[in-house]
């Protein structure tokens, strides 16, 4: 029989060993835990989200055949920098974001032909610049022969492709570079008004063309009341020294307008027949891709055709719905693992395009309520600060060095789930203001727009004649 000694020596070494189980036990739930933050959240340096005063190109893809430098137009690595073009304010940045969304939608809505355009008085790494009504990244390409060199405005959302050109017949706005002079060029060629070519017109920039002695007249106007009208012509046009492009149709502006920033013009990257896209197939197969870089500091890149492909890249169906823009078929969305208890039927009713010009992606506010929701729950460490704008969860980290942000995975058709890089989540106004990057539609019918904050840093692929947009990570810094 055990002595009362032997009893609670025993009970002694039961409690120590249940002490020394549960603490494993708590120690392993926290390893799984931290694990399983690691794996559904990003763990960065506040300062990735900050701009720098030092340019430092990334090089990623920028020695490839077809591939342009893009750069953001106010940040350190671009040529309008050194000028003192003041940049917009983030305020300013919105509202004209804005506009842009509005004139994506009316042009899907309606197709308004404005016949007195002409007459009217309204006023290659990738660069992102401020104009909303044609897109925010620029790219230097050679237009002519001999060839000048032009920053021009690279837009998804466009097809027609235009620069200012001399005489300047009515007006032209200041730019960087010297404007196009079509008279000092021995490939230039004016386009007539009989020219089937002519005609196109109307479908590449919603307005009908007129004619000026015979010869073709373009007219294209933008969200934010930006405009360029002028002579429909033909010209060499030089991507890179092993890159050109004969007979290249395009705008010559006589009478040009708006807030484009010192840019010279604007190149299309639209599904129309005058986009370069088309024009360029037989040479690079309708097939082009981009990453944007992930601050303004950094550079990105365009290209064309299918070279630049890599193993990576996820692919997900052009939709049928849409033929104006490029429109996908998003299914669903995580934060932080959680996928938001939203039904798919919200993104079919209202449709989404992806789109280089656009600044923040637009969602249907039952699709955007769900995501705010979600995040606040999972960064309730940090506090809330006031709005930014049309951005209404926003953080103040000025006592913070590192963050922890929940990961956001937008789910794509043909089973195609992307990861939002961190860059793309956040948009800081200085660290007493950094906010999530999304906003809301005013109602779930209108349609969505996937912006070119969340693409930074990925590679998106265009491929016109598959059907198909790919997403890849990393595809520059």
């Amino acid at each position: 029989m055990a002595s009362s000694s032997d009893s609670l020596t025993l009970l002694l070494l039961s409690s120590c060993s249940l002490f020394f189980v549960l603490a494993f036990a708590r120690k392993e739930l926290a390893l799984v835990a931290s694990e399983e933050e690691a794996h559904h959240f990003h763990t960065i340096q506040l300062s990735s989200f900050l701009p720098s005063s030092i340019c430092i190109p990334s090089g990623t893809g920028v020695k490839k055949s077809g591939t342009l430098e893009v750069v953001h137009k106010h940040g350190p690595c671009s040529r309008f920098s050194k000028d003192n073009v003041k940049p917009l304010t983030v305020e300013e940045t919105f509202i004209h974001d804005q506009s842009r969304v509005d004139s994506i939608r009316a042009r899907l809505s309606t197709n308004t032909n404005n016949k007195d355009i002409l007459g009217s008085k309204v006023t290659l790494p990738a660069k992102s610049g401020s104009t909303i009504g044609t897109g925010n990244y620029i790219v230097t390409v050679g237009l002519g022969t001999p060839k000048k060199d032009l920053s021009l405005i690279f837009d998804t959302g466009s097809d027609l492709t235009w620069t200012q050109c001399q005489p300047c017949a009515r007006s032209c706005y200041s730019q960087k570079e010297p404007i196009f002079a079509p008279s000092l060029s021995t490939t230039y060629i004016n386009i007539s008004c009989s020219s089937s070519y002519c005609s196109d017109l109307t479908s590449a920039t919603g307005n009908t063309p007129s004619c000026s002695s015979s010869t073709c007249v373009y007219g294209i106007q933008y969200g934010d009341q930006s405009f360029s009208v002028g002579f429909f012509g033909r010209e060499k046009l030089t991507l890179t020294s092993q890159d050109e492009v004969d007979g290249f149709f395009f705008g010559c502006g006589q009478n040009n307008q708006g807030l484009f920033g010192g840019a010279a013009g604007l190149i299309g990257l639209g599904r129309d027949k005058l986009s370069i896209v088309s024009q360029t197939a037989n040479k690079y197969g309708q097939v082009f891709s981009y990453c944007l870089p992930s601050k303004s500091s950094s550079t990105g890149y365009l290209t064309f055709g299918s070279g630049s492909s890599t193993s990576n890249v996820k692919y997900t169906p052009l939709s049928t719905s849409q033929s104006t823009f490029y429109g996908l078929d998003l299914l669903g969305m995580s934060v932080g693992g959680t996928k938001l208890p939203i039904s798919s039927t919200v993104f079919q009713t209202s449709g989404i395009i992806i789109d280089s010009g656009t600044v923040i992606t637009r969602l249907p506010p039952t699709t955007y309520s769900a995501l705010k929701q979600t995040f606040r729950s999972q960064m309730t460490k940090y506090p809330l600060t006031k709005a930014l704008s049309i951005l209404d969860t926003c953080y103040d980290l000025s006592n913070f060095t590192t963050i922890a942000i929940p990961k956001i995975t937008m789910f794509w058709g043909g089973n195609t789930n992307v990861d939002i890089a961190p860059q793309g989540i956040l948009y800081a106004n200085g660290v007493q203001q950094v906010c999530l990057a999304f906003a809301p539609n005013g109602d779930d019918s209108d349609i969505g727009i996937f912006g070119n904050v969340q693409q930074k840093t990925m590679k998106v692929v265009y491929d016109v004649p598959g059907g198909k947009v790919g997403f890849a990570p990393g595809g520059c810094p």
